[in-house]
């Protein structure tokens, strides 16, 4: 799956799960910018996992600060 379209499903989930707007959403915005507390950080790995059939290590878990570090952290799990 290319950087693009692992992007544009995290953006989605996040879109969802956070209620805001997707067009607003790039891989520099950071969740907490979003209201995201450590509860919506976990219900969000919970969904990417979900979503992309994997799970996400618990040191990447910690480095996930923005789109872009889930997007990376998704990669470093699928490769």
């Amino acid at each position: 799956m290319s950087h693009d379209d692992i992007l544009s499903k995290v953006v989605a989930l996040v879109a969802e799960e956070l209620e805001c707007e997707a067009g607003d959403l790039g891989e520099d915005t950071e969740f907490k910018s979003l209201g995201a507390d450590s509860f919506d950080l976990l219900e969000l790995v919970t969904a990417f996992e979900d979503e992309f059939g994997l799970t996400l290590e618990d040191d990447a878990l910690k480095s996930i600060a923005t789109i872009g570090d889930a997007v990376k952290a998704i990669e470093s799990a699928q490769a």
